[in-house]
């Protein structure tokens, strides 16, 4: 029987880790929980550890950058396809940014903030 309130969970997780601020060098526990469809036959441990990082890794690479350099989750634009276009603007200029060599996209950024500079990363003059 599902005690829990999610109709199609078979599983629930929870992760304690640890995290170390880089900044102060303290370390924090942290407790986060993770609800899933999958039966213990389709996704055990292991896999369930996997498919968690997977999912950070893409948080971390992606959506972070995105949201602390472009203030994504601060926008405004709610209606329409306006939300789906403006990220994907904001996913081409990130690209943009890595191939013109840039690890750091705050610092690209900071660069190609002016119009000119702007135009010249996309080669336009």
């Amino acid at each position: 029987m599902n005690t829990l309130r999610y109709p199609h969970a078979v599983q629930a997780l929870r992760i304690i880790r640890r995290r170390r601020d880089l900044k102060t060098g303290k370390t924090a526990l942290e407790t986060v929980y993770v609800v899933t469809d999958q039966a213990a036959e389709q996704a055990g441990p292991a896999q369930l550890a996997d498919l968690v990082r997977r999912h950070w890794h893409v948080e971390n690479k992606i959506h972070c950058v995105r949201d602390r350099t472009f203030r994504e989750d601060d926008s405004q634009v709610r209606t329409g396809a306006a939300p789906a276009n403006l990220a994907t603007l904001r996913h081409l200029v990130i690209g943009a940014f890595h191939r013109a060599g840039y690890a750091n996209i705050a610092h690209a950024r900071r660069d190609h903030t002016a119009p000119e500079a702007a135009l010249r990363l996309f080669g336009l003059r």
